[in-house]
């Protein structure tokens, strides 16, 4: 066992170390801190089971030292030695759990009589704490394979629940006096990549240890029972039969349990008393609807009850539905402008936010509502297309994935950012197939070859399609590497080909028929392209 003296004063670190009886007390390590920042480091470190420290220091001073034991290392049992004979010292020692208040100069007998109860009460807190944890091996040597199948059966298979609770009784598992539970399930969130990390991983394990640290509160005076139910997607169950106890008050202490260890605090849905079996099923399902129906805004709220009369406010106004945004979305996305997108976005958050109220189950609503308006856009404005579109929309959903509706961390911000990146992958995929789809170049080849026997100009074409002669000269030599005139030109002497299988039709009907005047000119463009004249075209093909 290990104690340790705080006192800005080697003397009196040095009296203390003399007038105690260490070896009576089967204390074999003593160690030395000048000041409470000092101490607050051996304690993290070393885990003295005794601290016997000053009040008045000048670094870290016995009040500060005091609070952080009683917070952070309650297991710890610590004695006051101080100069001062203040009545609001003494008290605020008592209220921090301390053993005793000595005064300066310190008595050999009154140091030994409060050390001796300070290690008494340690090991008997020890003891106490050995004989919890030995429980909870037990019982999670069977869990895997029995208890834990047991106790998920009292909530989903009704017709086997009083079988079910009769083992459990027979294995004092749950006491045979309970009659009445509520349902408790805690939170679980599969997308915590941190707090999973430091599991290796392993989801099961981080499951494990929740329970266990639950289990060392409930089990202390038999109140209820944590375990991993089976029944359904990843949950922590707590069956608590002792429903006359302080729900808050217990769930307060098992969230700070959890924090000491693992640094997250956990929410907890709550539901309202029924019989034991028979009103587990719909008790988890109130439970279930707590969490789902939780206010996300109220950050520091924990504990989430079914019934009205227990819920957390739901903020002021009717709740909003993305059918109130709708319309400012859809224009957004089809112009494409980045201000017009981030108001949008904006708007639905900041809306969110003013009228006081988020729950899970909104936002799960709402992300499958913003999809369907995306699936719904894409058909509508690119018809045949849309599929690929929406394929390929999918596809990048993965890179910016929508945030956990019911995550430990919820954010506006993560939902805002994530319906503007939607809003504006659509609005470009739009506007990309869209753009393609009404490529002018389509359309004057089109226009070219449905009317190609014509004397189509420049300037007559250019006028037709309400774009400039520059552009079409530019798009030409862009994706054929020719102007204008001379891709009329191929297309006529194509056709001119075709003609020319057909040995009835003269050189001057084909001619004519593909849009030259002059035979001669027809002759002189056609031996230009082809390498060859009409007629021996025609010999050639036609032998």
């Amino acid at each position: 066992m290990k104690a340790l003296i705080v006192d800005d004063e080697a003397r009196v670190r040095k009296a203390v170390r003399l007038l105690v009886d260490w070896d009576a007390h089967q204390i074999g390590e003593i160690l030395e801190a000048g000041n409470g920042n000092e101490a607050i480091r051996l304690i993290r470190r070393e885990k003295p089971a005794l601290v016997i420290m000053d009040m008045m220091m000048e670094s870290g001073n016995g009040l500060e030292l005091m609070t952080w034991v009683n917070e952070f290392a309650g297991n710890t049992k610590f004695i006051v030695v101080s100069g001062h004979n203040d009545f609001d010292f003494v008290r605020q020692t008592v209220r921090h759990g301390g053993i005793d208040y000595i005064l300066k100069p310190i008595e050999p007998e009154m140091i030994n009589n409060a050390v001796s109860k300070a290690v008494a009460a340690w090991r008997s807190e020890e003891e106490e704490r050995s004989h919890r944890q030995r429980q909870s091996i037990r019982l999670n040597e069977i869990k895997p394979i029995y208890g834990e199948k047991l106790l998920s059966a009292l909530i989903d298979d009704p017709i086997n629940a009083e079988a079910s609770l009769r083992r459990l009784w027979d294995d004092g598992i749950i006491p045979r006096s309970a009659e009445v539970s509520r349902l408790i399930l805690v939170q679980t969130d599969p997308g915590n990549n941190p707090l999973i990390k430091r599991f290796g991983g392993d989801s099961e394990l981080l499951y494990y240890a929740i329970v266990n640290i639950c289990n060392e509160f409930l089990q202390q005076q038999s109140k209820g029972i944590a375990f991993r139910y089976w029944g359904g997607p990843p949950e922590i169950a707590i069956i608590l039969w002792d429903v006359q106890e302080s729900i808050v008050g217990l769930i307060n202490r098992i969230n700070q349990g959890i924090y000491l260890t693992l640094q997250f605090r956990m929410h907890f849905g709550i539901s309202s008393a029924g019989p034991l079996p028979g009103g587990l099923p719909a008790e988890r399902t109130e439970a279930a609807e707590a969490l789902l129906r939780r206010n996300l805004l109220r950050h520091e709220d924990y504990c989430h009850f079914a019934s009205s009369a227990e819920a957390a406010d739901t903020g002021s106004g009717p709740p909003m539905i993305f059918a109130d945004v709708q319309e400012e979305w859809r224009m957004a996305v089809i112009s494409g402008n980045p201000e017009a997108l981030s108001a949008a976005a904006q708007h639905w958050t900041g809306e969110l936010s003013r009228r006081g109220a988020v729950t899970p189950e909104m936002l799960n609503s709402w992300k499958a509502d913003a999809l369907l308006f995306r699936s719904r856009l894409a058909r509508e404005a690119l018809g045949g297309q849309a599929d690929s579109a929406l394929a390929e929309l999918e596809r990048t959903d993965a890179l910016n994935p929508a945030p956990l509706p019911g995550g430990y961390s919820f954010s506006l911000f993560a939902w805002r950012d994530w319906s503007l990146d939607m809003m504006r992958r659509l609005s470009q995929e739009l506007a990309a197939r869209q753009a393609k789809e009404r490529n002018p170049l389509t359309d004057i080849v089109k226009y070219i070859e449905q009317n190609y026997q014509s004397d189509l100009s420049l300037q007559e074409v250019a006028g037709k399609f309400y774009v400039s002669r520059e552009y079409i000269s530019r798009k030409f030599k862009q994706e054929y590497g020719i102007n204008f005139s001379d891709y009329i030109g191929v297309v006529r002497i194509d056709k001119a080909k075709l003609l020319l299988q057909n040995p009835n039709l003269k050189l001057s009907q084909i001619s004519e028929m593909v849009g030259f005047h002059d035979v001669k000119y027809f002759s002189k463009v056609f031996k230009k392209q082809v390498g060859s004249s009409p007629k021996d075209y025609r010999t050639r093909i036609n032998p």
